[in-house]
């Protein structure tokens, strides 16, 4: 029987189970693999496991009641064992890295950061600053203008705005980087201009917040800061 694999934690981790469903419909029993001083929080795997909401739900929801009561390590969405002997196996082939890790987690949180500008607010922003971006706009309006203009009116905005956004993404960096333990930035995109996961000292959970909601503020309109957390360490096991 294939296992559905939550979290790992410690064997001396209280597993506080009750009322929560693993995967599944109708949803799955939890319960516990053990071998030596660690453990895996598991429950049968669904033939057709899919990112369902209630699955991805369910997954969360297990992973967040083992991280408010202990220390885990929290596993990706999807992870399926072939059976109870291969969990064993792992946790035994595994043991040093899976406890050194836990130690290193102990007494830490994850917040996930996103930064999203407001496209129409940026191109006036770089029409407004950049006088050859509005020279090319105006000779260009209504169809005017030669294609060599067009293609330089849009080089210039997708270079101004690439550099517009590097500098907020870098300005949030600079503004949290003196809470956290240790960052995980993902790579730039056309949806964020900032995406990253930071680990956090519990104990600083709220200075950390609470740098990033002034952060926000301060940027005003156009520029949303999202912030989540805290979190069990998602991007750091």
């Amino acid at each position: 029987m294939s296992l559905y694999v939550y979290a790992i934690t410690k064997a001396s981790h209280p597993l506080n189970l009750e009322g929560l469903k693993g995967v599944g419909e109708p949803p799955a029993e939890l319960h516990a693999v053990r071998n030596g001083e660690l453990c895996a929080v598991v429950s049968e795997a669904p033939e057709d496991l899919s990112i369902a909401r209630r699955d991805v739900g369910a997954h969360h929801e297990v992973q967040e009641r083992l991280w408010a009561h202990g220390t885990t390590l929290p596993l990706s969405f999807g992870f399926v064992a072939p059976d109870e002997d291969a969990v064993q196996a792992l946790l035994e082939e595994r043991a040093e890295a899976f406890t050194q890790r836990l130690d290193e987690l102990t007494g830490m949180v994850e917040f996930n950061v996103k930064g999203v500008q407001d496209e129409d607010t940026v191109l006036r922003a770089v029409l407004e600053e950049s006088e050859q971006a509005r020279a090319l706009s105006e000779a260009t309006r209504e169809g005017g203008g030669t294609y060599e203009d067009r293609l330089a009116l849009g080089q210039l905005v997708a270079q101004e705005v690439q550099n517009r956004q590097q500098a907020l993404g870098e300005e949030v960096l600079a503004a949290l980087r003196p809470f956290v333990v240790s960052e995980r930035l993902a790579p730039p995109s056309q949806q964020y201009f900032v995406n990253v996961s930071f680990l956090v000292e519990d104990e600083r959970s709220k200075e950390f917040a609470d740098a990033g909601s002034e952060l926000a503020e301060r940027f005003g309109e156009g520029i949303e800061l999202r912030l989540r957390g805290p979190l069990p360490p998602y991007s750091f096991v």
